[in-house]
C-alpha cells in the first residue's frame, strides 16, 4: 500500500502500510512491522567512543548533520533499545553509511 507517508529522515520512511478491515466495517491503516538490517548492511565511516553525558540525537547531529537521524547510529550498531548504546562510556559506536550503500573502494 501507501509509502514514504514519513519525511525523508524518518526510520518508516520506506515502511508500507497495510490495511485492516475491523468487524464493524472501518478500515484500520497501519504501518507493516520494522525490522533493523543485518550491521553487515552498513558501511562503517567513523567510530565513536561514548563518553559521559554523549546522547544519540547528538552524535547523529554531529557525524551525520540531523540529530533525527539517530536512528540510523542505532541500526548500524544492532540496537533494539537504542538509549542502551550510550549507557556505557567507553563502547565503541559504529557510524555508518546509510544502509546498502556500498564505501569507497581502495584501489
Amino acid at each position: 500500500m501507501t509509502k514514504d507517508i514519513f519525511p525523508v529522515n524518518s526510520r518508516y520512511r520506506s515502511v508500507e502500510t497495510a490495511q485492516w478491515r475491523s468487524p464493524d466495517g472501518r478500515d484500520i491503516v497501519y504501518l507493516r512491522r520494522r525490522f533493523i538490517p543485518a550491521p553487515e548492511r552498513f558501511e562503517l565511516l567513523f567510530e565513536h567512543t561514548v563518553a559521559d553525558g554523549d546522547r544519540l540525537d547528538n552524535l547523529a547531529a554531529q557525524y551525520l548533520g540531523d540529530p533525527e537521524l539517530f536512528w540510523r547510529v542505532a541500526d548500524a550498531n544492532g540496537a533494539m533499545q537504542p538509549e542502551e548504546l550510550t549507557e556505557r562510556t567507553g563502547r565503541r559506536l559504529r557510524i555508518t553509511l546509510p544502509e546498502g550503500i556500498p564505501g569507497p573502494r581502495n584501489v
